[in-house]
């Protein structure tokens, strides 16, 4: 499975969204300028986690974005979900009911084993991502860094 480099970037964005100062926002043009990223491309995608209820948008001169609730109570499912969709990667085309080996359909009322087997998993990392939170993310960054984001976002900058 691949996933989109929007993913990657809002993961870290909202990290970087959840260390600062209560009741500040973090400017797009900020974010951007944190990790290099095309600002125009990073409104897409904040815009989706803004619909998706992860974030809130403020405007004027100090607006930006803030998370729409407590951190521990974002997972990176959540991000991930309202950056890609939650559709499974793996769509079923039922070939075994195609060809020389075609199956008769009576004979194909339950999920065939490759589906069964590609739904496990596809539960099993929705799982996995449904069990961090943008908190566990933010403890995940070593403290000097997370030290100097914080003095950055104090600073405006």
């Amino acid at each position: 499975m691949k996933l989109s480099q929007g993913v990657e970037w809002m993961l870290h964005s909202v990290a970087v969204i959840a260390q600062a100062p209560t009741g500040t926002a973090v400017a797009r043009r900020v974010l951007a300028e944190n990790y290099d990223l095309p600002e125009a491309y990073l409104a897409k995608h904040l815009k989706a986690l803004v619909r998706a209820g992860v974030l809130v948008a403020t405007t004027g001169p100090t607006g930006g974005f803030r998370l729409a609730r407590d951190p521990a109570g974002i997972t990176a499912l959540d991000i991930v979900e309202a950056i890609e969709g939650s559709a499974s990667p793996f769509t079923c085309q039922e070939i075994r009911q195609r060809g020389l080996a075609a199956t008769p359909p009576e004979l194909c009322r339950r999920p065939c084993g490759v589906a069964a087997v590609m739904d496990r998993a596809h539960q099993a990392w929705r799982s996995t991502l449904q069990e961090v939170t943008v908190a566990d993310l933010v403890k995940l960054t070593p403290k000097p860094l997370r030290d100097q984001l914080v003095a950055r976002l104090s600073s405006g900058r």
